[in-house]
């Protein structure tokens, strides 16, 4: 690997990653940054490049075209109209999914043969769309999933038990949007399951935060971007250094031929192999229900 990275988007879910990316010990050689401004896409680059004296990272920062996607090993994919307040995701789709056709023919008429990782929205279904409009192998495309979802989830069980996020184990699954869920009869704490120590009325409002919390967050300043950027730089910074971490990243299931968020082992190679994990009945009829939503979704993509 040469560990060169392109960003796709220049906008704030973009720039959040990179500078994430930048502030924090990495293996990435190369940044470069593509946007359909391409003076943006310049300043954004001169502007981090005045960090690297003084970040933990040093690193080629530079703007670029889709022409650069030749020899880069991983693009991240944060272009795209943005969601507006009042506005869900799937509203997105077909305004997204034009611009998704054209960006992803011309970045594989380039020669790129690395791994995309897409974070716009709706983003199961633009990782699904990625998937078919490159050509690579679905463990060579994925999507941020419900990694910055379980995030939500994990901070705010924490908060309730008073202890560090880091130490729960926990996941939201399914699509990154209104049907995804928590997996109770996962999470745990301390080897303990988190259903003993939380009672069921405020589990349900702990899920409903960490499901709900984006549409809070765009109320109140627009948008939505430090948290899902530094869920980026996680996720590169894991195949880039085939760490073998699980992640609830948005990753291709066969049985139901659909990408959606749900834990995966993540390396060098992509997705290593979805985790099999034992569910009970209700959280399989959850898991269902949101599955169905994205292949609507998906079939109405496709029709556009």
């Amino acid at each position: 690997m040469a560990n060169k990275v392109m960003i796709v988007g220049t906008g704030n879910v973009g720039m959040s990653f990179g500078y994430a990316l930048v502030h924090q010990r990495t293996n990435v050689n190369e940044l470069i940054l593509v946007d359909i401004n391409k003076e943006d896409a310049e300043g954004e680059a001169i502007d981090l490049r005045d960090t690297l004296a003084v970040a933990p990272a040093y690193l080629k920062v530079r703007a670029g075209e889709y022409s650069d996607a030749g020899d880069c090993d991983i693009i991240v994919i944060t272009a795209g109209i943005p969601q507006k307040p009042g506005e869900s995701r799937m509203d997105l789709l077909k305004k997204n999914a034009a611009i998704f056709k054209d960006m992803i023919g011309q970045i594989m008429e380039a020669g790129f043969n690395g791994i995309f990782v897409v974070a716009s929205n709706p983003m199961d279904v633009l990782t699904y769309l990625t998937w078919r409009y490159s050509g690579l192998p679905a463990e060579h495309v994925i999507g941020s999933g419900t990694v910055l979802d379980s995030a939500r989830l994990r901070y705010r069980i924490a908060q309730r038990l008073h202890v560090h996020p880091k130490a729960i184990h926990a996941y939201q699954v399914g699509e990154h949007g209104d049907s995804e869920f928590a997996l109770w009869s996962c999470a745990s704490v301390g080897g303990q399951d988190v259903r003993d120590l939380i009672d069921a009325q405020a589990r349900a409002e702990i899920e409903d935060y960490a499901r709900k919390e984006a549409y809070t967050i765009i109320e109140k300043k627009g948008a939505t971007y430090y948290g899902i950027g530094s869920c980026l730089a996680t996720i590169v910074n894991c195949i880039l250094n085939d760490e073998n971490r699980i992640l609830p990243v948005s990753n291709y299931d066969e049985f139901s031929g659909t990408y959606n968020g749900f834990p995966a082992v993540l390396g060098a190679n992509g997705i290593v192999r979805r985790i099999g994990l034992r569910i009970n009945e209700e959280e399989q009829i959850k898991f269902n229900a949101s599955i169905q939503v994205l292949k609507d979704a998906i079939a109405e993509a496709e029709q556009a």
